[in-house]
């Protein structure tokens, strides 16, 4: 029987392990306007809901995010850019067990929430001004991101599913 201090230890483990590889995966990243699109993220993102839950999935989205921005992989656009999907996509998950609406979450998160949020982000925290940007140019980018990294987690998923290592993984 585990104890409750050995399944905390383990989960920190396992959202250090994902927070690793977004790091990593954010230097697969490609430029969409504003913004740099690192589906890496938003793939660890719907591994954290699955695997961990909620808040560590916001945990691992931020921390990511911070460790992208100190190494110069990323924007000030990660933040808003993983954590809305990371939050939205783990409260899904946790609530209907249902990978295709997590994923649908994930992208909705990520793509409308995170992308509306960017815009304050943008004009208070880089310096644009309102003029040069609308409220909404996020959201393209945002959601190519996304969908592409949704798509690899889902595919992931799929495959791993299969051996019952996931299962393992969040008992």
């Amino acid at each position: 029987m585990k104890t409750t201090q050995t399944l905390q230890t383990k989960k920190l483990c396992i959202a250090c392990i994902l927070c690793a590889a977004a790091v990593v995966g954010s230097m697969f990243s490609f430029p969409v306007f504003g913004s740099r699109c690192a589906p890496v993220q938003h793939m660890v993102n719907i591994l954290c809901a699955v695997i961990l839950g909620p808040w560590y999935g916001v945990g691992v989205a931020f921390t990511a995010s911070l460790i992208r921005n100190i190494f110069g992989l990323g924007s000030l656009m990660a933040f808003p850019g993983s954590m809305f999907g990371a939050l939205l996509c783990g409260i899904m998950f946790s609530k209907t067990k249902n990978l295709p609406l997590t994923l649908i979450a994930e992208v909705f998160g990520t793509a409308i929430l995170g992308g509306l949020c960017a815009y304050p982000v943008a004009i208070f925290l880089m310096g644009k001004s309102a003029g040069e940007i609308a409220f909404y140019a996020y959201i393209v980018p945002f959601l190519i991101s996304t969908v592409g990294g949704s798509v690899l987690s889902g595919i992931l998923l799929a495959a791993v599913g299969k051996t019952g290592a996931i299962k393992r993984l969040a008992e």
